[in-house]
């Protein structure tokens, strides 16, 4: 650590100058609209950032919908947290993760059907926050077909938030994203230590 850094006058300079930057940046962002989160990446925590997201919304008093699009073979926390709450519209259309289920054709029929429930909430304007767990997946391997998907995202209400996670994420999505977060891996339990998922933290 540099000598100066814990000094409290330079500290003072530089937190001046952030305020000054950052109140330079709010003031110029007026603009209320929804808007399209995509969270992708080979590392943990796009789902988490989802369902952060969702519980945020909750708190807010929003009406959120949540459609999973791969996992489904398994219980998970978010699923037993958020799928009774009053606010919640929850579908769970998965069937597992495609090494397991090794059926194309039943993969693609799940993953059109959620599809069909993902666009009546991206057509409702009722629904605040809508996360599309997993979206990134099906549409890398083309269980969706990625028009319709980009048609029914860029046509919804004015106000509606969209959360996309997935690793893999298609250029033509993060094209039209406000938001696009990418999540690299640095160490993970699983990989580097033999660590299996645990409840609370990946179930």
């Amino acid at each position: 650590m540099r000598e100066d850094a814990k000094n409290p006058e330079r500290h003072k300079r530089r937190m001046e100058r952030k305020q000054k930057v950052m109140q330079e940046r709010m003031d110029n962002a007026q603009k209320d609209q929804g808007v399209l989160l995509v969270m992708t990446g080979n590392a943990k925590g796009k789902s988490s950032s989802g369902f952060g997201m969702v519980g945020r919304a909750l708190g807010h008093d929003m009406k959120v919908g949540v459609i999973q699009f791969i996992k489904g073979a398994f219980s998970t926390g978010e699923d037993k947290f958020f799928r009774d709450h009053p606010n919640v519209t929850y579908h769970t259309m998965g069937e597992g993760y495609t090494w397991d289920t090794q059926d194309r054709e039943r993969d693609v029929q799940a993953a059109t059907a959620a599809w069909d429930k993902a666009a009546e909430m991206l057509s409702d304007p009722s629904f605040e926050l809508i996360l599309l767990d997993e979206l990134n997946i099906a549409l890398r391997y083309e269980y969706l077909d990625l028009d319709r998907v980009l048609d029914d995202l860029m046509n919804r209400p004015e106000m509606q938030h969209v959360v996309a996670t997935g690793r893999n994420a298609k250029q033509e999505l993060i094209d039209i994203a406000d938001t696009v977060t990418e999540m690299q891996v640095v160490k993970h339990a699983f990989r580097d230590s033999g660590i299996r998922a645990q409840k609370g933290v990946e179930l």
